[in-house]
């Protein structure tokens, strides 16, 4: 059992949630954050067999481990056979027993002494005099004493050398204190410098408890400001959060009925933790100098199903939001979700506590909104509130290219629409167009409803209602069109029925693969209506072409576009909903045209409008 890697196995039981495992042996329900069933090693009828974050224990029996125990009790396997079935299912692969993997696991324990020496030394130094300016800091900072101590706070001695000659009393080497991170080497790999002294030290460690690091704050002008310990046998950045160990203890304890519930909090520092805890909210852990790993992420959702990201309010903070969303998407699912809590500019939630109280930082928790209801934000950013047409479909590629990253195809597929909505309410409106105007994203959004029967309309529709369904039923029934009419479409307010089509064909035909696949226009509108049909919407989309004549060029709906190309068709019916400005828009892209040169794509765009205006000229003329 010694003989494997400990990060390895934390890995393991990181990337191996303990209820899904064990509810393929046992019905498990809901207790509370926990889960429980009846007792799989003894006869029960009264559940008393408990799941939590990371461990089973029953109160009948007195079973209990981890997910490792579990396969070893509930299998009859051996520790070795255990591991390397899970491992094989999490897609990792066993570390060999070598005799330098067990002289590794000895070193370990060694560099666990030498960091506990580092630590008694540094925290002795802090309560004397020449730890005066770190015990000053922590203080001003508003941390008590009781809190430094709880913490392990220290203080590294800013004389070069003190650490060595400390530690060499008690046989402790140079060379032990580089393999432990506490000092730098050459080239060669000898001993160089102390990494810490003049700092202010933070212990870091691990999800049991165990000393693996340190971190330190700089006092002076020095930088960088924060240091953390290099990787070590011991210590890895990607897979701990600072304060773990104490968040996961505080969020399983017991506690009354009707008590405050424990809220899992991601912030950015070590003194963002330290505050929130001294404050009450003990839930709280911090990365270690990095963005948020996928590995933090695994752990975090072991202790909690929607841990609560918090990010300071400026430019930076937003950008690690952004991050951390595009790390947590491929690892969502329907029990593992985030929220997101954004502070104002200039604050973190040391300074938040200081300034404004608990109950104030407790409010910006509480109100911390889901990924689904922040990511349009997070990804639209940088996007101008009057987007061109370029920059429209540059954000929808992006929500679309987002959402295609979640692993789970249903949870996906509400995202997408989700995104897709909130892209259609926001950006479906021109350029200076005002409420009540005419412009193109206020046309009537009276409801449209396919008549019954099977067979068409023997006269045409008319009304603006009428041409909205058209212009959908030209999009269903020609889906290459979306490349050239997308952006105009998106402008339109849709009723209900004809938005859902709209997003659910944006949707399919995003990353125009499908037109790669299917380059004939009938297979392509025939593998439209098959995706159409999985999601619900085929028998809607074939009564809106069937009650729309929209079947083959030259049977539209009005015999003055008697043989016209599709594209044509469509902007006939889009221009006839705001002639003025459309023409306008015209003129201004026919100017700009002949002033900056386009290739041949955009001429050929620009012509399809021009002719669609000038069939709508012409039957004006008719009817006179």
């Amino acid at each position: 059992m010694s003989t494997i890697d400990a990060a390895f196995l934390d890995e393991l039981r990181a990337r191996t949630p303990i209820a899904p495992l064990i509810g393929r042996r046992v019905k498990l329900s809901r207790s509370g954050r926990n889960w429980k069933g009846c007792c799989p090693f003894h006869g029960e009828k009264t559940p008393s067999f408990y799941v939590y974050d990371d461990h089973y224990h029953c109160f009948g029996c007195g079973v209990h481990g981890d997910v490792i125990s579990f396969v070893m009790q509930i299998e009859g396997k051996s520790f070795p056979e255990a591991v390397e079935n899970l491992a094989s299912e999490a897609g990792l692969e066993v570390p060999k027993a070598t005799p330098q993997a067990r002289e590794q696991a000895v070193r370990a324990r060694t560099l666990g002494d030498v960091l506990e020496a580092a630590q008694r030394l540094w925290t002795h130094t802090l309560r004397q005099p020449e730890g005066r300016p770190g015990l000053d800091y922590l203080r001003k900072r508003g941390l008590t004493d009781d809190t430094i101590t709880s913490f392990g706070l220290g203080w590294a001695s800013d004389k070069r050398g003190a650490l060595v000659s400390a530690l060499r009393e008690q046989n402790i080497t140079p060379e032990a204190l580089v393999e432990a991170g506490l000092m730098s080497a050459d080239e060669e790999g000898r001993p160089k410098g102390e990494l810490f002294w003049g700092r202010v030290t933070f212990p870091i460690r691990d999800r049991r408890g165990d000393l693996v690091s340190f971190g330190g704050r700089i006092l002076g002008d020095r930088q960088p400001k924060y240091l953390n310990g290099p990787e070590t046998a011991l210590f890895s950045k990607r897979r701990l959060l600072f304060g773990l160990d104490r968040a996961r203890a505080a969020i399983r304890a017991p506690r009354p009925k009707g008590a405050h519930h424990i809220e899992a909090i991601v912030v950015e520092g070590y003194m963002d933790v330290i505050a929130l805890h001294q404050a009450g909210f003990t839930g709280a852990v911090a990365p270690l100098g990095t963005a948020l790993t996928p590995e933090q992420l695994e752990i975090l959702w072991q202790v909690a199903p929607s841990p609560i990201l918090c990010f300071d309010g400026d430019t930076a903070g937003r950008r690690a939001a952004i991050k951390a969303a595009e790390t947590a998407l491929p690892l969502l699912s329907t029990e593992r979700g985030l929220r997101f809590c954004m502070l104002p500019e200039g604050e973190d939630p040391d300074s938040l506590i200081r300034t404004k109280g608990r109950a104030t930082t407790e409010q910006f928790f509480t109100s911390a909104r889901p990924l689904a209801d922040i990511l349009f934000d997070l990804l639209a950013e940088g996007t101008p509130p009057n987007p061109t047409p370029e920059q429209r479909a540059t954000l929808r590629a992006r929500l679309v290219e987002a959402t295609g990253k979640i692993a789970d195809k249903s949870l996906a597929g509400e995202y997408r629409s989700s995104l897709l909505d909130r892209f259609f309410q926001t950006y479906r409106g021109r350029k200076g167009s005002k409420p009540g105007s005419k412009g193109f994203g206020n046309t009537s959004a009276s409801s449209w409803t396919a008549p019954a029967g099977p067979s068409a309309p023997d006269t045409p529709l008319d009304g603006t209602a009428a041409k909205l369904a058209i212009l959908t039923a030209l999009v269903l029934r020609y889906p290459r069109l979306t490349g050239s009419v997308a952006d105009a479409w998106c402008q339109l307010d849709l009723p209900p029925d004809l938005a859902e089509l709209r997003a659910a064909v944006l949707d399919c035909t995003a990353s125009g693969t499908m037109f790669d696949d299917y380059p004939d226009e009938d297979t392509v509108f025939a593998r439209m209506m098959d995706v159409l049909t999985q999601q619900g919407l085929g028998p809607r989309a074939k009564a809106l072409i069937r009650t729309t004549c929209i079947k083959k060029p030259g049977k539209q709906v009005d015999d003055g576009l008697m043989d016209t190309p599709p594209e044509v068709q469509w902007w006939h019916f889009y221009a006839s909903t705001n002639r003025a400005a459309f023409e306008a828009d015209i003129a201004r892209d026919n100017e700009a045209a002949m002033r900056d040169g386009v290739d041949a794509a955009q001429w050929d765009r620009l012509r399809m409008r021009i002719l669609a205006l000038t069939s709508l000229r012409r039957l004006e003329d008719d009817s006179c």
